[in-house]
């Protein structure tokens, strides 16, 4: 596997620029195409590991950064982060502990693929909705949201369901996605929080 990436130009020019790893880019070029995260955004950041994305982030915004993922993430100065499920409505609680509401949450996270590709089509959305409900459950009003996933046959059905939570919605390929990869980011903006109806998230 080291081999295979030390063949990617991207990830060593990451490495190289002091990044853990080439998701950074992604980060990079969402931001000067759409100027989603302003200077003193709160952000959390869900599927944070390795911290590529809080690297960024923390370049980007003086405001309150967390990071969640199942993997403990190595320390970075000026960000919080938190290992567990964010699926876990404890995880939900002890980041609103932290910041409540919050400006952005942001989401680079994917499933372990098995190869299969209408089960791991499946397993993606789910997760892309968990991500979703918990942005739902604690953003502010005209809040955003950025999230990584796949075309496929339900991915229609998700963006409608972002459609339905955010003003605008964008999909976005970024420079970095290697060739033939069908990941794709959803960048909503504006969150209508008055939608939300008590109990409902």
């Amino acid at each position: 596997m080291g081999s295979q990436w030390s063949r990617d130009p991207t990830y060593t020019s990451a490495i190289g620029e002091g990044y853990r790893s080439r998701a950074s880019y992604k980060l990079l070029d969402i931001q000067a195409k759409f100027e989603i995260i302003r200077p003193t955004d709160s952000v959390v950041d869900l599927g944070s590991a390795p911290g590529s994305w809080l690297q960024v982030l923390r370049n980007l915004t003086e405001g309150v950064i967390v990071g969640v993922d199942l993997s403990p993430i190595a320390p970075l100065q000026g960000v919080t982060t938190i290992t567990g499920d964010f699926t876990n409505p404890l995880i939900l609680a002890q980041v609103k502990r932290i910041i409540d509401p919050v400006s952005i949450v942001t989401c680079d996270a994917s499933p372990k693929l098995s190869g299969k590709k209408s089960y791991d089509q499946a397993r993606i959305i789910d997760l892309n909705e968990e991500a979703l409900r918990f942005a739902k459950a604690i953003l502010k009003q005209g809040g955003n949201f950025i999230v990584k996933t796949f075309q496929g046959e339900l991915f229609n059905d998700f963006l409608a369901d972002v459609r339905a939570n955010f003003y605008s919605v964008r999909v976005y390929r970024t420079k970095a996605t290697r060739k033939g990869s069908t990941e794709t980011y959803i960048i909503a903006k504006n969150y209508i929080h008055a939608r939300n109806e008590p109990g409902t998230d």
